[in-house]
């Protein structure tokens, strides 16, 4: 692999090569972490259909989003009716101004869950569970956690049913001081949510990366898995 090529490898942006049947010829890096959220069919229906009229390269700002990738923008390339290529110019997941989390060692699901009791106090919601039970004792503000988490519960009060869901975020990861931490998150989601622009101000002056969705009704925080 020369150097041009470990530059496109090691790229923060996805980029796929196709056939013009449709199947990969290559990917970089970046792109096999993200045909784990979407189908390669997608991608290469994205390539057709903004590809330029003739021959050569053709560059399209728009917003896409599939799962937790998100992108501003895209360019199509293709030189002969072999193969065309696609890259996608993708947003930042996590603000990096966050500091490295502090606290103790915790077991996640122990506050997640005691926030859920909490809130199902005199209520008539539904709270259910779906948890990946591999998520290790991580390092964490338990106070500032909970303060949190009880601050979206409360925004999904107007709900029948609530859903808390723990999952590791594959090929994901932050870097602090040069180390890189793999994710996980805890994601709340239900029909609707109320005083979202208080949650948003709230989410944003915290200590924890937090994605607040107005569309999909859900409100994702993203923890690095500091174990030590």
């Amino acid at each position: 692999m020369n150097f041009e090529q470990q530059w496109l490898e090691y790229d923060y942006n996805p980029f796929i090569l196709f056939s013009s049947n449709g199947k990969i010829k290559s990917v970089n890096s970046e792109a096999q972490f993200l045909l784990g959220a979407v189908n390669a069919s997608e991608i290469f229906e994205l390539a057709s259909s903004y590809a330029n009229i003739t021959f050569g390269f053709k560059t399209t700002f728009l917003d896409l989003e599939f799962g937790r990738y998100k992108f501003f923008g895209l360019t199509v390339g293709y030189e002969n009716e072999d193969e065309i290529g696609i890259k996608l110019y993708q947003k930042p997941s996590f603000k990096i101004d966050k500091p490295k989390p502090t606290g103790e060692l915790t077991n996640i699901y122990t506050l997640v869950d005691l926030c859920i009791s909490t809130n199902s106090i005199s209520s008539t919601i539904t709270y259910t569970r779906d948890y990946d039970p591999t998520i290790p004792e991580v390092m964490i503000n338990s106070n500032e956690f909970i303060k949190l988490l009880n601050k979206i519960y409360v925004s999904f009060r107007e709900n029948k049913v609530v859903c808390t869901k723990i999952y590791f975020r594959i090929g994901e990861h932050i870097k602090f001081e040069d180390k890189k931490y793999s994710l996980f998150s805890i994601e709340v989601k239900a029909d609707s949510f109320t005083k979202i622009n208080e949650l948003k101000i709230f989410a944003k002056n915290s200590n924890f990366f937090v994605e607040v969705k107005s569309t999909t009704k859900n409100v994702t925080i993203n923890i690095p898995m500091i174990t030590s």
